[in-house]
Parts: C-alpha cells; structure tokens; sequence
C-alpha cells in the first residue's frame, strides 16, 4: 500500500493513500467527479495558494494505486519534476506538457510550475511542490482535507488568463528565438548558446532588419530582458552575479524554451517567410 504526501509553501500538508486521487491546480474543485458519489469521496481538490492568472485551473491529477503513484498533467504550461532514487546517477528531471503522464518514483519528487507563482502585478516566480511516495501504511490521524473555501465558487469562475509573453515580431522576440534556436531544433545533445555575433546574423537573416543588434550591447540588453521575464527576479542569474557568462547565457537559452517564450512553431513560421522572400529568378 501507497502513502503520499504533498506539500507546498502556504499550502496545507495532504497525505492520502492507494485507490485516492488528489486534483490540485489554481481552482481544481469544478473537476472533482460529482455523479459519482463514491468517486467523489475518494477525491480531494486543492487550490495552491498565490497562483499567478495565467495558471490553469486544474493543473494535476495524483492518482494513487496499490503499488504505482502516477501524475496526470492537465495544465496548459509546463512543470518540471526533478526525484531522486537508488540508482547510478541518481536522479531525473523531466518536463511535463499538457496531456502527458509520468510514474512518480518512490521518495521525493519536486514539482517546478514555471512561473507558476505570483509576487507582483507582472512579477512571477517559480511554484514549488514536494510529493513523497511511500510504501509505510498511512496514518488515519494524519489524511486531512484542506478546509473548504467560502469563495470556491467564485474562483472557480475565474478565466485563466494567458501567460506572459515577449511581443511577437519584436527585438526581444527575435533574439529569444536565436537563443534558445539549439534547444528547440534538439540538433545538438548539448546544445551550446549562441554568440552575440551568432544571434545579430541569425535576425539578420530571419527580418533583414536586426535592431542596431551588431553592437554586442544591444544583444545584451535585449538578453537581461529575456531573462527577468523566463525566470522572475528571485531566480534571474543576472541578479545573481555570479557564475561564467557563458553559463548564464546556457541556462537562458534552456529556460527560454522551456517556458516557451518562443515555440518550435514561431521558429518554422521565420523560416517560412524566408523561403518565401526567395524568389526564383526568371527563366531565360
């Protein structure tokens, strides 16, 4: 038999057990199964306190087996999920996307929902939850479900708003989509950041009009932007003020894809209008 505990910051400790289902997201309890009372009593629904409006709803489902823990990803933006367990390594990260599923491994599993937190008005940081698997028998005393909110219904009504993003087309566009090029193409199985030179051709190439970008200062500007907005200004390396430039700049380029401030498809979609400007002469 399962035991597993979630915890969070600001948000009650939940522990539930095998054939139990846990639902969690910024206003989960419209999911909970109500023509099915049995299903229903099984289930239990958790707002996760300070989600920013752009974070689905229902962003989880943590269904317990008799032997297996297993996530369900519903939300529209990614997580990662970083465990540990007993074998050569060590350790996994993996990146969940809408609609994917993943076997959580027996001990500590965290959960990063990347810009999942809200600090400010247009400030987001990262929303962090630790889920334990264990195989110990759970502790009557110790499953307790959150409080019910009076304003549960209301919330439920709220619209998830869309995430934050750069202005498509614009300089801080362009030059995330040279950034983080390597990591959306997986030509490369350590992709390596571009170079500021390397980014002012590729947006050269891509709008034929580059923003001033062959001054290294403007590539630089134009990165520092990237970066506040990717991971918040509690994680921006540029805050940090340590560590190499050249790693700096590899964890913007990975973070920018993985949050997906530019898309394989906005990558495909600059290509195509290049192939399209390049007009076969006529034939002689």
């Amino acid at each position: 038999m399962l035991r597993v505990t979630l915890r969070g910051s600001g948000l009650p400790t939940v522990t539930l057990g095998s054939g139990e289902t846990l639902l969690f997201g910024r206003s989960p309890h419209h999911a909970v199964p109500e023509d099915d009372p049995d299903e229903s009593l099984r289930t239990t629904a958790i707002d996760l306190p300070r989600c920013a409006p752009h974070v689905s709803r229902l962003l989880g489902e943590l269904v317990v087996g008799e032997e297996i823990a297993r996530l369900r990803w519903h939300g529209s933006g990614e997580t990662q999920v970083s465990s540990l367990f007993d074998a050569p390594g060590g350790a996994r990260r993996v990146t969940l996307a809408e609609g994917m599923s993943l076997l959580l491994d027996e001990g500590e599993n965290q959960l990063q929902v990347m810009r999942g937190r809200q600090v400010s008005a247009d400030v987001f940081d990262d929303l962090s939850i630790e889920i334990d698997v264990s195989s110990s028998t759970p502790d009557p005393e110790a499953r307790r479900r959150p409080p019910e909110s009076e304003h549960d219904a209301d919330v439920d009504a709220t619209a998830t708003a869309p995430a934050p993003r750069l202005p498509k087309l614009s300089r801080e566009w362009y030059v995330a989509l040279a950034l983080a090029e390597p990591w959306l193409t997986g030509t490369d199985d350590y992709p390596r950041p571009p170079s500021n030179r390397e980014i002012y051709e590729r947006v050269l190439h891509w709008h034929t009009y580059a923003w001033n970008l062959e001054r290294a200062q403007r590539v630089d500007d134009a990165i520092r932007s990237i970066s506040s907005l990717a991971f918040g200004p509690k994680d921006d390396p540029f805050r940090a003020g340590a560590g190499r430039a050249q790693n700096v700049r590899f964890a913007i380029g990975r973070r920018t894809a993985e949050v997906r401030l530019v898309t394989v498809e906005d990558l495909e979609e600059v290509e195509r209008a290049v192939s399209a400007r390049k007009v076969p002469p006529l034939a002689t």
